[in-house]
């Protein structure tokens, strides 16, 4: 059974472990304090005592808040935790007041994000690195 915990401080450990299996790079952990103390919210899932997956919102401060991070370790992915831990975080989000989610996504991830309630709209991006 996944449980999942909204605003819970994970191990940042464990975090940085989950993040590199379901990525493919290297993540140590290390940044995720300072990540999520600008935060509005996460959530994370846990099967047992083993994290599973995680997501972050970023937010302005105000209306918009800006979906990152939806992980789903290997082990686990196809049983609906992605999409469980996105409408979670889209639920603690307008909790905290805001009115907009954003979220930017690969087009191999539309269908997911589709299902998750996302619509398409125009956007603009300036890579600045």
């Amino acid at each position: 059974m996944i449980e999942y915990r909204v605003r819970t401080v994970p191990d940042f450990t464990a975090l940085g472990q989950l993040r590199t299996a379901a990525w493919n790079g290297p993540d140590d952990g290390q940044s995720w304090p300072a990540v999520l103390a600008r935060s509005l919210t996460w959530v994370t899932a846990h099967e047992g005592e083993r994290l599973v997956g995680f997501v972050n919102v970023a937010w302005d401060g105000g209306a918009h808040a800006f979906l990152l991070d939806t992980t789903v370790h290997p082990d686990v992915r196809r049983r609906g935790v992605g999409l469980r831990l996105v409408r979670a975080a889209a639920g603690s989000a307008r909790q905290g007041g805001a009115y907009w989610l954003h979220v930017d996504f690969e087009p191999h991830l539309r269908d997911f994000y589709v299902a998750c309630g996302f619509r398409s709209t125009d956007a603009g991006l300036l890579r600045l690195a």
